[in-house]
């Protein structure tokens, strides 16, 4: 067997463009279970994107891009539906930008030869591929960035913006999620940076430097935290379209609890939908519901829906519907980014109601 045998029928991504699924969904309205559960996530995200003074974000974990999600994330970008994204490194790494480089993900089977597949170098995510020769350019593409920055510690924010100029100048016509946030300044943060293909280049920038004797770069997840927190403060209402849970879904909902500890009165999230597959009874975070996020006093609860139901499922249906309901015709994009093209306005005045609590 050679690898060109298994790397042949590419993985294509969904165009919800093509299907106006609004009647079903508003059908689904009038059934049970997830059904009708999909139908009221999909009526609150329609509500977000008509709600002029929300910013919209996304959070992504699990196996997203690699499983043909890709160009829904797009067309919310371009539609005005997404103002800033929060990902695990995966997505946006080893996923998106190894799509941007002309590499693709390829359909393949869970009962292969593992064996097999190790010694040609493919490596699989469940039913899916990908050639690890191929991803190896990736990792040496984050050190050949890494290598063309100034040595100081960087946001994963700023360091994914460097990716999106490297696509701008070398790929300019790549079809990417790095590329288009930067292109219509929508912020990506990855607060797990280097839990993905961008480590390894890190890593092998660290090493090699420290033999050299010579500054190396790093990345800094406090300054993610920070600058998300000032995002939600600036931003005032927001709305929070979760796929999966991990990192991601955490990081964006503390944000709320971090600008009220340096004093300001922020609000919660107004609107939160999570697709997850995680179950809520063994506490964890991936499957604790929305209701338990607002005893943290992370998430309102008027307009919050989990759906329990596979993302490559539930996902291009409630983005389809908010495509085609059109609220989103208007509205204006919110250049998050450029947020952090000026000095950091925060202040740290402290959280008020800790004295309260202790005395």
């Amino acid at each position: 067997m050679k690898k060109s045998d298994l790397l042949q029928a590419t993985v294509n991504h969904y165009d919800i463009k093509v299907v106006n699924v609004v009647p079903m969904i508003d059908m689904m309205e009038k059934t049970a279970f997830q059904a009708r559960n999909l139908a009221r996530a999909a009526k609150i995200v329609d509500e977000m994107v008509a709600d002029t003074d929300c910013g919209i974000i996304l959070t992504l974990a699990g196996s997203l891009i690699s499983a043909g999600q890709k160009e829904i994330i797009l067309d919310m970008m371009r539609s005005n539906m997404v103002d800033a994204i929060v990902s695990t490194g995966a997505n946006i790494v080893d996923q998106d930008f190894f799509e941007a480089l002309g590499f693709r993900h390829y359909q393949g089977t869970p009962f292969c030869s593992n064996n097999d597949l190790r010694d040609l170098h493919i490596d699989r995510i469940y039913d899916t591929y990908i050639d690890e020769d191929e991803l190896r350019v990736c990792d040496e593409t984050m050190h050949k960035i890494a290598e063309s920055l100034d040595p100081r510690p960087y946001s994963s924010r700023e360091f994914v913006l460097e990716m999106g100029k490297y696509l701008d100048k070398h790929f300019p016509e790549a079809e990417s999620v790095v590329l288009e946030a930067y292109r219509r300044n929508i912020p990506i943060f990855v607060p797990a940076f280097s839990d993905c293909s961008a480590g390894f280049g890190l890593v092998f920038h660290q090493v090699s430097r420290q033999q050299e004797g010579r500054p190396y770069l790093s990345i800094d997840s406090v300054a993610d935290f920070r600058e998300l927190t000032q995002l939600k403060i600036e931003s005032g209402v927001t709305g929070l379209i979760m796929l999966g849970g991990g990192v991601p879904k955490n990081f964006v909902q503390d944000t709320v609890v971090s600008a009220e500890y340096l004093g300001y009165q922020a609000e919660m999230h107004k609107y939160a939908v999570q697709l997850t597959v995680a179950d809520e009874r063994d506490g964890a975070l991936s499957g604790s519901t929305l209701k338990e996020a607002h005893t943290w006093g992370k998430v309102e609860l008027e307009k919050e829906q989990m759906v329990y139901g596979e993302a490559t499922v539930t996902f291009p249906l409630i983005a389809g519907y908010a495509y085609h309901k059109g609220s989103w015709h208007g509205r204006t994009a919110r250049n998050f980014s450029k947020i952090f093209s000026k000095p950091s306005t925060l202040k740290a005045e402290g959280y008020a109601k800790i004295d309260e609590v202790v005395n």
